[in-house]
């Protein structure tokens, strides 16, 4: 549903609550960020917490190892929910970056090991001070949670202003991304400093984890926008079985997978030569909040919502076959002498082969977000996507479709933005902490 047909990854010490430098004033008035991110976690968005976490297998509610080559998160196998955050930092002073980072790590590392943000954080600290964990996580197991930091162009450069001394370090792929046809961006929901993606399979983890990162990053960084998603719309691992988008059809047949390591060489991760050196080993995150026209659709005939995408849709085959992954045939003509998948359908659009070669990793949620005040769902696709090289990739990629796609007619682009992700910290770097190759 946007760009490819496809199936498309510190110290671990107990943080200061009062980190150095962190004033009573930015302690208590932490509240009020904490209050902006627990107000997009709703009750509806959380609702199926208990069976997500009563009926889930015992892997399933495991431990992702945070420390590896890649950070976390990107070829993990795709968790069910998302707590998708953007910050804008809200300081020109370097250390006090550095050190929320730091800070950030630090309870990333303990969080995703099913541990308090920081010890004893929720109820064993000091009675007459806010906890150093908010609590809602209390009891529930890891949930297989991820998390993702990336660095948006605006960290680098904003107004013309070399913000951290970091100006010449911004890569050459972290561009701005054209306008494309067909897409209304509303600012509010796009772009940003610092993101972080934070997946797991139960939706109370997720957000438990957004929640006290932007609690600790009060008067150093503020949320400018977070997304819910629910139900994976992308496999990353072939274990797993494709999943629906909100249209009702398999949603990434033929997306990238862990397995596929020299794919992933090639279309994901930075290697040297391609940029600056502290990028080798990470990646770049684009973002597309997809708005699906969802009345339109479910009137419109199961014969034209199948010529749309290309493909059947109990079994998600290619129109004329009956297997899912049965290969698409963009040569074969129907009794009626026209294309068995029409000239515009999605998938003949996406394909790699139809796009020279090109392919990503997709990683996107589906999400509902009430009504848009007009009788119809505010609803769609978050889209993820992991890539090498944007410029290369993405870009002609969704200039192709934004200009073919008979999907158009059903969808809109809201929101979009671009991050780098720098690569995973290692085993037994004491001294790394997210950003650290790019800030030390």
């Amino acid at each position: 549903m946007s760009s490819q047909d496809s199936r498309g990854d510190v110290a671990p010490a107990d943080a200061d609550p009062t980190r150095s430098g962190l004033s009573r004033r930015k302690l208590f008035g932490a509240a009020g960020v904490t209050a902006a991110v627990v107000g997009a976690a709703s009750a509806g968005a959380l609702a199926g917490r208990a069976s997500a976490t009563s009926t889930a297998s015992t892997e399933l509610q495991g431990a992702v190892p945070f420390r590896g080559e890649h950070q976390a998160g990107i070829v993990t196998a795709a968790q069910d929910r998302m707590h998708f955050c953007s910050f804008d930092v809200i300081t020109d002073d370097r250390e006090d970056v550095v050190a929320m980072l730091k800070e950030w790590t630090a309870m990333a590392e303990r969080l995703t090991h099913a541990e308090e943000a920081v010890n004893h954080g929720a109820v064993g600290l000091n009675p007459y001070a806010p906890p150093a964990d908010t609590g809602e996580a209390l009891g529930l197991p890891a949930s297989q949670l991820t998390l993702t930091i990336g660095f948006g162009p605006s960290f680098f450069v904003k107004d013309g202003k070399d913000r951290f001394g970091t100006a010449d370090k911004r890569p050459e792929a972290l561009i701005d991304l054209p306008k494309f046809p067909n897409e209304t961006m509303d600012p509010g929901r796009s772009h940003g400093d610092i993101c972080v993606q934070a997946c797991a399979n139960d939706p109370q983890v997720a957000v438990h984890a957004i929640r006290n990162l932007a609690r600790v990053a009060f008067g150093t960084a503020a949320v400018r926008y977070s997304q819910l998603g629910f139900g994976r719309t992308s496999s990353t691992t072939r274990d797993q079985a494709t999943p629906r988008n909100l249209f009702g059809f398999k949603d990434g047949t033929s997306n990238l997978k862990a397995e596929d390591t020299d794919a992933l060489d090639q279309h994901v991760w930075v290697t040297d030569g391609d940029g600056p050196a502290w990028m080798t080993g990470g990646t770049y995150l684009v973002t597309r909040r997809i708005r699906m026209r969802i009345e339109n659709w479910d009137r419109t005939t199961l014969l034209e919502q199948e010529r749309v995408i290309g493909r059947l849709k109990g079994s998600g085959a290619p129109i004329g076959y009956a297997d899912e992954f049965d290969p698409l045939d963009f040569t074969t003509k129907s009794s009626k002498g026209t294309p068995l998948i029409d000239m515009a359908a999605h998938v003949r659009l996406a394909s790699s082969d139809h796009l020279r070669g090109i392919q990503i990793l997709r990683r996107g949620y589906n999400f509902t977000d009430g009504t848009d005040g007009f009788g119809h769902l505010d609803a769609g696709l978050f889209f993820i996507a992991f890539v090498r090289d944007a410029q290369t990739s993405f870009v002609p990629m969704q200039m192709e479709l934004s200009r073919h796609d008979a999907l158009n007619e059903y969808i809109t682009h809201t929101g979009t933005a671009l991050f780098a992700c720098p690569p995973g910290l290692r085993e037994g770097d004491a001294s790394g902490y997210w950003g650290s190759t790019l800030l030390s």
